[in-house]
């Protein structure tokens, strides 16, 4: 992970953006519902396609959806739902930060997920 020890906004912003990508995946975190906060005793979790999210913020505030794909090196998600028409009259998904959803249902398919959340009961 990159270690900031600035901070300046710019220099904070800038640690962002030339982050490698393998290191932006931590950025990827959505806080939890507030029955999956008291179940698993967790603030936040990484977004995985699969999980049920609704969205804070923005003309989408209330939507809930599936997470169709995650771009860790733009730092978004695709939500399903959430889209946008073009002047050609086609839907055209459109990109969200995974920090202004909230993840409602989790997608345990992936057993090491499952041990993370586990780990700390």
């Amino acid at each position: 992970m990159v270690r900031i020890a600035s901070t300046q906004p710019r220099k904070q912003r800038k640690a962002r953006y030339n982050a490698p990508i393998h290191a932006r995946g931590k950025y990827m975190n959505a806080p939890l519902s507030h029955e999956l906060r008291e179940k698993y005793e967790k603030r936040s979790f990484r977004v995985v396609e699969g999980d049920v999210v609704k969205v804070l913020r923005g003309d989408y505030r209330g939507e809930e959806g599936i997470v169709d794909g995650v771009n860790t090196e733009k730092g978004t998600i695709l939500v399903h739902g959430v889209s946008v028409t073009k002047v050609d009259g086609t839907e055209v998904p459109r990109p969200v930060y995974a920090s202004v959803v909230e993840i409602v249902k989790l997608n345990l398919k992936d057993k090491l997920r499952e041990e993370r959340l586990e780990g700390r009961k």
